[in-house]
């Protein structure tokens, strides 16, 4: 198994030295990989009573010019995102943003998608929150397409590209594609049949098999071998260490095949990046002999 911590979005700051800190110091932990959250709006809590998580006064960078900035700050430490809500966004523009991103790190990129679930986000993009299912299918075949093509022809139900391509092309052709989500039988079958990889919620493995044996029975019903398919489950620190805890989560996950863990220290109280590292560290050392030693 590979390590992966998230990026403390909401609690970095916007201190560009800070977030060079934690990037440079998590690479020098010798975590694989740095996941990204995202979200491009944050609504009013007052107007809207329904939200989840999220609120106007929850900060997030923009996934991709943050990821420009850790390709030069890194060397080997992957880029991943945790995930970008796709359908909110422009197909194309993606998958150009996508490609200079691999390209600025030397193929580093990841890119986790997912279908959100916040209306209001859609609405201030310009894009239609009820299509969005059936809408991302479409988007990462337009994507594959771009990042493997030097032109595409393409007319689909919501794309229509007639013998164009972007360049540069990414270094990786394609791109990896990891989703998120999970929580319908529909989101299931669809990572089964298209994704790279599942990034689950911080759920134990026993607690999550059966969807994850959902995944694997959409792949081979699809023709696709469902051990290609990367698991990246995630787990929310507490806010004390608990080694025992972290290495039977790990374990667990290990037994069912899963390629990386993912540790996310937001939400423990921590006011500066080298508490996140403190605690990142503890993590690795518990898991010696789960995980693979970078």
């Amino acid at each position: 198994m590979k390590l992966s911590l998230i990026f403390p979005q909401t609690e970095i700051g916007n201190d560009p030295v800070a977030i060079r800190d934690w990037a440079q110091g998590a690479e020098g932990l010798g975590y694989d990989q740095a996941q990204l959250f995202e979200h491009v709006l944050g609504g009013n809590p007052a107007t809207y009573t329904d939200l989840r998580g999220y609120t106007h006064e929850t900060p997030f960078h923009e996934p991709f010019v943050l990821m420009g900035y850790l390709a030069s700050i890194t060397e080997r430490i992957e880029l991943a995102t945790g995930i970008v809500i796709l359908p909110q966004r422009q197909t194309v523009l993606v998958a150009k943003q996508a490609a200079e991103v691999d390209i600025l790190s030397g193929g580093r990129l990841r890119l986790g998608v997912a279908v959100g679930r916040n209306p209001l986000e859609f609405e201030g993009l310009g894009e239609n929150f009820h299509n969005r299912g059936r809408r991302i299918e479409e988007q990462v075949e337009v994507m594959r397409a771009l990042w493997t093509n030097e032109t595409v022809t393409f007319h689909g139900k919501w794309h229509h590209i007639n013998d164009a391509g972007i360049n540069p092309l990414p270094i990786q052709r394609p791109i990896p594609i990891w989703m998120g989500g999970g929580a319908s039988e529909t989101v299931l079958q669809r990572i089964g049949r298209m994704a790279d990889g599942w990034i689950p919620g911080g759920t134990t493995a026993s607690e999550t098999r059966p969807q994850v044996e959902t995944i694997w029975e959409a792949a081979r019903s699809a023709g696709r071998d469902p051990g290609q398919i990367i698991l990246l489950p995630r787990m929310m620190a507490p806010k004390q260490s608990d080694p025992d805890q972290w290495r039977a989560f790990a374990e667990g996950w290990r037994e069912l095949g899963a390629q990386y863990v993912v540790l996310n220290t937001m939400r423990c109280g921590f006011t500066r990046p080298e508490q996140h590292l403190e605690l990142a560290k503890e993590f690795k050392e518990a898991l010696q002999g789960v995980v693979t030693a970078a």
